[in-house]
C-alpha cells in the first residue's frame, strides 16, 4: 500500500495528539500512586467504559474475526461471543463489590479478603505471573501481530517492521509514563473514536467493492450454496463446532475459564478501570457500557469485512490476511493514512494498558507491600515510570522470539480453566480461604498440562478442547473444594471487616452474616439474576438485530430488536430505582 505526504502528515498528526495528551497529564499523574494508577478514583462511567473497549481492540483483533469468519462464516464469532454471559456477570454481581472493596488492583483483594501468609503469598505470585510472564507474553503478541500487519500493508521486511513497532512502543510507553491511568484514558478515547470511523468506513468501502449488500450474499451463496457463512448459529455437525464444543462454549467456558480481560468476577484492567470510576454506580455503567459496545456495537464492520475476504479472496493460506489484503483492494488512496493511524490507536491503546496495569502489580503488590513499604508517593510514582519503561522493554525482547513462545501462550491460557468458580464464590461463600485460590489454581495447571503434554491432547481441536476443558473443571473443582473444606475459614475478624467492607450477598455468609446483621446489601439476588438475563437479552438483541438488519432480514431483526429495546427498558427502570434488601 503506497502512502503519500497527506498520509504521513496524518500519520505524524495522530502521535502528537497522543504526545500532547502525555504532557498535559503528567503533572495530576506525579500526585501519587491512587492517582497514576486510578486516576485518582473519579472517573466517569463513560470513560472507564470506553477505554476498556478500547484496550481489548488491538491491532490483530479484526485479523482475527477475519479468520474465525473465514473458518465458520458468523457463527464463527461463538468463540468469543460466550463471554457475553460472563461480562453481564461482571455488571450486576461483581461491578459494585469491587469498587466498594477500594483496593488499587484485584489481586490486593487476597489481603483484604485472607489473612496471613497465605494471603501474603497469593497476592505476590499473583502479581508477579499476571505483570511479567503473562503480561509480557500479551504485548509480545500485540506486537508481533503489528509487525504482520506493517509488513503486508507497506511491503517492507520483518526487521524493518519490528523496528517501527518498537517506534511506536517506544511512543507509548512514553505517553503511559508521563500521564498515568488518567491519560491512558483519554487518550483511549481518541483511539476509539478514530478506530470506529474508520473501521465502519472500511466496511462500507469493502462492501461496495463487491457489490453491495446484494453482490456479497451473492458471491457467498456461490461460494458456499449451503448459507451457512451466514447462519448466526453453527453446524453442530462441523468440524470446527460440534456440538460438544459448543455446549462448553455456552455452558461453561464462559464462568470457568480465566482468561485476559474476560476473568471470571471481573478482573485485570477491566477491575482496575472500575477501580477508577467515581463510585460504584459508575462502575457498573462502565462495565454495562463496554458490553454493549464490545459485543453489540463494534463488531460488525469486522465481520462484514471477513464476509468480503471471502468473497474478494477466495482460498488464502492464512485467511486472517484477507482483512489486510481488503484494505489494498477497497480503501480509496485518500484514507490510507487514517487507517494505518486507526491500526497504530489500536495497538497503542492495548499497549499503554498492558504496561500501566503490569506496573500497577509490580509496585502496588510487590515493590511497596514487600520491600519498601515506607517509600514516599515521590518514590512510588518515579518506581512505577521506571517498571513501564522495563516491561516495554521486556515485551519488545519476547517480540523477538514470538514464533516460539505462541505454543506456550496457549498452554498458559489453558491453565486458567477450572479457577473461575473459585474466582466467583470467593465474595459469596465465607468458607473460601487463601489455600481454595491456590489450590485451584495449582490443580488446573497440573491436569491442563498433563492432559495436554502428557496424554497428548491438543486444545487446537475442537473435540480435545472440549474434554480438556470439562476434564480439568471437574477435577479442578473437586480439588478447590475438598481443601477448602479440609482446611479452616479465615479469621472471623478478617471475615467480619471484609463483609462490612463490601456488603456481598448475605446468603452463603453463614454466621457472619448473622454476626453483622446490621449490615445491609445494595440489592437482592433475585434482582441481580433478573438484572443479569435482562443484559444479556440486551447485547444478544442488539448483536444479532443489527446483524439481520445489515443482512437484509428484517422480519427477524425486528424481532431481536424489540428484545434488545424490552431488555434496556428494564434496566432502565431497575437501575433508577433504589434497589431493595433482601
Amino acid at each position: 500500500m503506497q502512502l503519500t505526504w497527506i498520509d504521513g502528515t496524518i500519520i505524524i498528526a495522530y502521535f502528537l495528539v497522543n504526545l500532547a495528551i502525555g504532557f498535559y497529564y503528567r503533572r495530576q499523574a506525579g500526585r501519587g500512586m491512587d492517582e497514576y494508577f486510578v486516576s485518582g478514583r473519579s472517573a466517569p462511567w463513560w470513560l472507564a467504559g470506553t477505554s476498556m473497549v478500547a484496550t481489548t481492540f488491538a491491532a490483530d483483533t479484526p485479523l482475527a474475526v477475519t479468520g474465525m469468519v473465514a473458518e465458520g462464516g458468523i457463527a464463527g464469532n461463538w468463540l468469543w461471543w460466550n463471554f457475553i454471559f460472563s461480562g453481564m456477570l461482571t455488571v450486576f454481581f461483581y461491578a459494585r463489590l469491587w469498587r466498594r472493596a477500594g483496593v488499587t488492583t484485584d489481586v490486593e483483594f487476597a489481603e483484604i479478603r485472607y489473612a496471613g501468609p497465605p494471603a501474603a503469598f497469593l497476592r505476590a505470585f499473583r502479581a508477579i505471573y499476571l505483570a511479567v510472564p503473562i503480561n509480557c507474553i500479551i504485548m509480545g503478541w500485540v506486537n508481533l501481530a503489528m509487525v504482520k500487519v506493517l509488513m503486508s500493508l507497506l511491503g517492507i521486511e520483518k526487521l524493518e517492521a519490528i523496528l517501527l513497532v518498537l517506534g511506536l512502543t517506544a511512543l507509548t510507553c512514553t505517553v503511559s509514563t508521563l500521564a498515568g491511568i488518567r491519560g491512558v484514558f483519554v487518550a483511549d478515547l481518541v483511539q476509539f473514536v478514530l478506530m470506529m470511523s474508520m473501521s465502519v468506513g472500511f466496511a462500507v468501502f469493502a462492501i461496495h467493492g463487491v457489490g453491495g449488500m446484494d453482490g456479497l450474499k451473492a458471491g457467498l451463496l456461490s461460494a458456499h450454496p449451503s448459507g451457512v457463512k451466514l447462519d448466526f448459529l453453527p453446524d453442530f455437525n462441523s468440524p470446527w463446532m460440534p456440538m460438544l464444543t459448543f455446549f462448553v462454549y455456552i455452558a461453561v467456558n464462559w464462568w470457568a475459564t480465566w482468561y485476559p480481560g474476560a476473568e471470571p468476577g471481573g478482573g485485570g484492567f477491566i477491575a482496575q478501570r472500575m477501580l477508577s470510576t467515581q463510585d460504584e454506580r459508575h462502575s457498573l455503567l462502565a462495565t454495562l457500557w463496554f458490553n454493549v459496545a464490545h459485543y453489540a456495537v463494534r463488531p460488525w464492520p469486522w465481520i462484514l469485512v471477513g464476509l468480503v475476504s471471502l468473497v474478494a479472496f477466495p482460498g488464502l493460506e492464512d485467511p486472517e490476511t484477507g482483512y489486510i489484503l481488503a484494505m489494498t483492494e477497497f480503501l480509496p488512496p485518500y484514507l490510507r493514512g487514517l487507517m494505518l493511524a486507526a491500526i497504530a490507536a489500536a495497538f497503542m491503546s492495548t499497549i499503554s494498558t498492558e504496561l500501566n496495569w503490569g506496573a500497577s502489580y509490580l509496585i502496588n503488590d510487590v515493590y511497596r507491600r514487600f520491600l519498601r513499604p515506607r517509600a514516599s508517593q515521590t518514590q512510588l510514582v518515579r518506581a512505577s515510570r521506571l517498571m513501564t519503561v522495563l516491561l516495554a522493554i521486556g515485551a519488545a525482547m519476547i517480540t523477538f522470539y514470538m514464533d516460539s513462545i505462541a505454543g506456550a501462550w496457549k498452554l498458559l491460557l489453558a491453565t486458567g480453566a477450572g479457577t473461575g468458580l473459585v474466582l466467583i464464590l470467593r465474595w459469596f461463600w465465607w468458607r473460601v480461604n487463601a489455600w481454595s485460590e491456590v489450590s485451584a489454581m495449582s490443580a488446573a495447571a497440573a491436569v491442563s498440562l498433563y492432559l495436554q503434554l502428557g496424554l497428548g491432547y491438543d486444545t487446537g481441536d475442537p473435540i480435545s478442547f472440549a474434554k480438556v476443558m470439562l476434564a480439568t473443571v471437574v477435577a479442578t473443582t473437586v480439588v478447590w473444594i475438598s481443601v477448602t473444606l479440609l482446611t479452616g475459614p479465615e479469621p472471623r475478624e478478617t471475615l467480619l471487616a471484609f463483609y462490612r467492607r463490601v456488603r456481598p450477598h448475605p446468603a452463603l455468609w453463614g454466621p457472619i452474616a448473622d454476626e453483622a446483621s446490621d449490615v445491609q446489601p445494595s440489592s437482592t439476588l433475585t434482582c441481580d439474576f433478573l438484572n443479569w438475563a435482562a443484559g444479556c437479552g440486551l447485547v444478544f438483541g442488539a448483536l444479532f438485530g443489527v446483524g439481520k438488519v445489515i443482512l437484509g432480514l428484517w422480519s427477524s431483526g425486528a424481532v431481536f430488536l424489540v428484545v434488545a429495546t424490552a431488555s434496556a427498558a428494564w434496566l432502565s427502570r431497575s437501575l433508577r430505582i433504589p434497589t431493595r434488601t433482601m
